[in-house]
């Protein structure tokens, strides 16, 4: 996310203090009100690994044809991805228009080096991630509507048990659905404008090593709702000419569940818990020139306010972990040629500027810059239509030498490949 997922918080302070061996007495005893009186000081809470690279947690990748085009899409959004994309797009179909499709992330290649040089690297494995949107737009009128059920954020970082930075993250995972209904009204034959509330599911998954105990660990699993909105525009004063704008909204989730700390005893176990975090708000912009109708030349620049991650506070744990993310840049440019009997052929990239401090970086976010380039191919038919994409995010080492915790010293490195497809209907 877009990319950034993928796309997270921990507990520790800048100077961690020495561990306190675990009472000989029973947890019942030692914890009776709070059950995190007893913790050590140097026990984290692994930053919601929710994201696995650069992209931070976002999933910018929500239809083959604008991934094929390095997600530069904003000012062209004239299938019924526009929901996601710019929703005042919509007013360009007519008629009812349905869309299904699946992006795949196969695999994401996730690799540390310590300072000493020896290597660790994640565990890998295939993540989908659906996209259903609608569209009904009546003949020659001045509105349209259209509902979407996406994920804009998400994905899932693993590392084995035995990393060398098993207290400072093994597992993070985190599965966020949005359905976003959406009406767009037409000003001036030029202009259009259009809005929607978003309704948002999250839920959150972190395990990591106490390290207090062989085998110890602690769990967080929890889920909630929250609320926002996008607003879009789209405004094409020149037929070769188009301008687009799009708008998100910040959505705060206070993720509520259950934590638990493993072996119990003499450990205290399973008890309710939350953790709060706040997704950001985006603005995207972009132009497109179409020289001829036969092509479509866009640049995008997408602006994620990541400076809302501030921390994630396990209620019932430990003191929050610092993250003081900060706001970042994706920079997009696709173009797409458009063949005889409905086919077309598309290629694009795009920068993703690093969202992620080195003092307070963790193995569960190896955030980076990434770049990220992409090729696809369409058909649109009179009822039918279908797009695919086949996109590569890959990054350089990032070096990391005044973390925290010197434990997550070292250098880290990711690359992913994506599959993406979508079918279509209009009538």
């Amino acid at each position: 996310m877009g990319n950034k997922m993928n796309g997270q918080t921990s507990l520790e302070s800048d100077t961690p203090r020495q561990l306190a061996p675990a009472p000989s007495r029973e947890p019942s005893a030692v914890i009776p009100k709070s059950r995190n009186a007893w913790l050590p000081g140097q026990f984290f809470l692994f930053s919601a690994a929710i994201s696995s690279f650069g992209l931070g947690v976002r999933i910018p990748n929500q239809d083959p044809a604008a991934i094929a085009r390095g997600n530069a899409f904003v000012a062209t959004a004239d299938n019924p991805s526009a929901i996601y994309y710019n929703p005042a797009g919509i007013l360009q179909l007519s008629g009812h228009n349905a869309q299904v499709g699946a992006l795949g992330y196969m695999n994401i290649f996730a690799d540390y080096q310590s300072p000493s040089g020896a290597r660790t690297e994640n565990d890998t494995e295939i993540i989908p991630v659906p996209q259903l949107h609608y569209v009904f737009a009546p003949e020659n009128s001045f509105y349209a509507l259209g509902l979407g059920v996406y994920s804009p954020f998400g994905l899932s970082m693993k590392w084995p048990d035995d990393s060398p930075f098993a207290t400072r993250g093994i597992e993070g995972k985190l599965t966020y659905i949005t359905v976003n209904p959406v009406a767009a009204i037409r000003l001036h034959p030029t202009l259009s404008v259009a809005a929607g509330p978003t309704f948002n599911h999250s839920e959150l998954e972190l395990r990591q090593s106490v390290g207090l105990l062989p085998g110890d660990r602690f769990k967080f699993k929890g889920d909630n709702f929250g609320y926002g909105f996008n607003v879009g525009a789209l405004w094409q004063p020149y037929e070769e000419w188009s301008f687009g704008f799009a708008y998100k909204s910040q959505v705060k989730v206070d993720h509520e569940g259950t934590a638990s700390l493993d072996p119990d005893p003499p450990l205290p176990g399973s008890f309710s818990s939350s953790a709060p975090l706040d997704f950001p708000q985006i603005i995207t912009a972009g132009i497109s020139f179409r020289p001829t109708k036969d092509w479509n030349i866009e640049f995008d620049v997408d602006w994620t306010d990541w400076s809302s991650v501030e921390e994630l506070n396990v209620s019932g744990v430990a003191p929050a972990t610092t993250l003081n993310w900060h706001p970042s840049f994706f920079y997009e440019f696709g173009v797409t040629r458009y063949l005889k009997n409905g086919y077309n052929v598309s290629a694009g990239y795009f920068y993703s500027e690093e969202s992620t401090s080195e003092r307070y970086f963790l193995p569960t976010v190896p955030d980076t810059d990434l770049h990220v380039g992409s090729v696809g191919v369409g058909y649109k038919g009179e009822h039918w239509s279908w797009a695919a994409a086949f996109q590569l995010i890959a990054g350089g080492w990032r070096k990391i030498d005044n973390n925290v915790n010197p434990s997550v010293n070292g250098k880290y490195k990711l690359w992913t490949p994506t599959l993406s497809f979508s079918a279509g209907y209009h009538y």
